[in-house]
């Protein structure tokens, strides 16, 4: 009788079901001191709740990628003013996303009509 197969639920299936479960999920972990020197120092900037941990995601996310330490990159983002990194973090996160959607911010025209209208075409 062993031969036969039981009338209840089988899981041989389940590995299966783990794997691409957690196909598209890179797995990252990182240190609570890390995580909260990021969302900190966003913070402290003028960044909202929500738009801190998302760039902070993001950061973290890029700087493990890169090989980079966290402390030293939060070094790095402290010298720059609240333009340059406004600026920054618009690029990192062009980056991150698909081409089709991306963020970005309004150059003023600095073009001299006055130089302009001698040109020849």
């Amino acid at each position: 009788m062993s031969n036969f197969p039981t009338n209840g639920p089988r899981n041989t299936d389940q590995p299966v079901r783990d794997f691409f479960d957690r196909y598209y999920q890179n797995r990252v972990e990182y240190t609570a001191s890390e995580v909260d020197a990021v969302l900190g120092f966003f913070d402290k900037r003028g960044f909202s709740e929500t738009s801190s941990s998302s760039i902070a995601a993001t950061l973290l996310r890029q700087a493990k990628t890169d090989g980079v330490g966290t402390f030293k990159l939060l070094d790095t983002l402290k010298g720059l003013d609240d333009t340059q990194l406004s600026a920054l973090v618009t690029e990192i996160l062009n980056f991150s996303r698909i081409k089709s959607s991306v963020l970005g911010y309004r150059d003023p025209n600095t073009a001299n009509f006055f130089e302009a209208r001698n040109i020849i075409s």
